[in-house]
């Protein structure tokens, strides 16, 4: 595959606005409102008790085998205790699925839409809250709301700067951080002039995912926040002098790095698995992941040797929440409801946080729990994910939307062939 026959989020989204899809002959189910903690724990009852015989399609990421393992899971236990069929519709990159939402919205589908959950954050939840295509707020009507570690997490109350509003509820939590073979690589570069320096010293050992894939978009916006200039707002959307010079730091930086690329920056991997395994293959000596967890999951499950190791660089790891939103058009919001409620439950929460199925940190507060409840987590020992977040700091903020959305646009017009 060429890089200029990768889709970019930009472009999908315009897309989206323009495409006209065939409506769908099920018919919604009775409209519900959102409804603030307080609402009794009856009106949960009949959402419940609507949710039975709905089927969700629920669109999101299936880069990686253990996050498509763990939906099937979650499907099964959905079926059997709540009556909720849960389908995945696997996407490469959910801007595909905010294509087919902004395009049914232009069409004039309501109420009929063909996206019932989403995984997403960042731009994407920034795209659909600007237009209006995000059902709720709901978050604080589902029962397992009071667990979420809301004060813990900055990130689960603002995605990418934008604030949540109850419209998304978070499911996990990412940092950024590189991982390397200690028996071929024992002394890794910790920041990245010294990645600059090393890959010119070892070329054709190090390359990165290709944007839009949002592993390689991290890369670069972890980049740009350690090379682009300190005074810059990153918060905020960039005006044309503060890109300018943002950009200019980074491609400044990539012009150097990329001659010295795996297969000299004419190619590079379509995702983040896709580069671990050219780490596995002996390709490369270094890759990175949005997840601490990753390598020692990798290593259970017998995709990587035992002597990687994993860790994060000096100037501080980018962190960020990942969430689950229903579209304002679903059509089952409220077997939505139940699957979000569930894919929180202590249980799905405890498994998603185990590095045997998939090692994604949890968005309980786990002081909140007791009982059988926390003996779920506190159960994982080895296996779990908690201690693998420990020695990242600094965190490093996600910058605005719009910061991404323009780098990524730039680096396909530079780079893309």
């Amino acid at each position: 595959m060429t890089l200029k026959q990768m889709p970019m989020r930009r472009t999908l989204l315009w897309i989206g606005l323009t495409l006209a899809l065939v409506a769908c002959n099920r018919a919604p189910p009775a409209p519900i409102t959102p409804g603030p903690a307080s609402t009794p724990a009856a009106a949960w009852s009949d959402i419940e008790a609507a949710a039975r015989g709905q089927e969700v399609f629920f669109n999101a990421w299936a880069g990686d085998e253990r996050v498509n393992a763990f939906i099937a899971w979650a499907s099964a236990e959905l079926a059997q205790h709540y009556g909720v069929k849960l389908t995945h519709v696997k996407t490469q990159d959910t801007a595909e699925a905010i294509a087919r939402i902004l395009a049914e919205k232009a069409a004039g589908r309501v109420d009929d839409g063909s996206v019932d959950l989403l995984w997403i954050n960042g731009e994407n939840f920034a795209a659909l809250k600007a237009n209006a295509m995000l059902f709720g707020p709901f978050v604080e009507r589902l029962p397992i709301a009071p667990m979420i570690d809301f004060a813990g997490q900055p990130s689960f109350s603002s995605d990418f700067t934008i604030p949540v509003e109850g419209l998304e509820a978070p499911w996990g939590l990412s940092l950024f951080v590189f991982t390397h073979d200690a028996a071929r690589l024992a002394d890794p570069p910790r920041d990245f002039p010294a990645l600059l320096a090393w890959a010119k010293a070892n070329p054709g050992r190090f390359t990165y995912p290709a944007p839009p894939n949002f592993t390689g978009s991290s890369f670069l916006k972890q980049a740009m926040l350690a090379i682009g200039p300190a005074d810059l707002d990153y918060a905020r959307p960039p005006d044309e002098d503060g890109f300018a010079r943002a950009s200019a730091a980074l491609f400044d930086y990539l012009d150097a790095l990329h001659p010295v690329l795996w297969r000299k920056g004419a190619t590079f991997p379509q995702s983040g698995p896709a580069q671990r395994q050219l780490l596995a293959d002996g390709e490369v000596d270094l890759t990175m992941s949005f997840n601490p967890s990753e390598a020692a999951s990798a290593v259970a499950l017998g995709q990587l040797p035992a002597s990687v190791a994993t860790y994060g660089f000096r100037s501080g790891s980018l962190t960020n929440a990942h969430f689950l939103a229903i579209p304002a058009n679903a059509r089952a919001k409220e077997a939505a409801l139940v699957a979000i409620n569930f894919l929180l439950s202590p249980e799905a929460q405890a498994r998603k946080a185990d590095i045997r199925f998939w090692g994604d940190a949890s968005a309980l507060d786990l002081d909140k729990l007791s009982g059988p409840d926390r003996a779920l987590f506190d159960a994982l020992g080895e296996n779990g994910n908690l201690a693998r977040w420990e020695g990242f700091e600094p965190a490093l903020s996600e910058p605005h939307p719009d910061w991404m959305e323009r780098i990524e646009r730039a680096w396909a017009e530079r780079y893309a062939r």
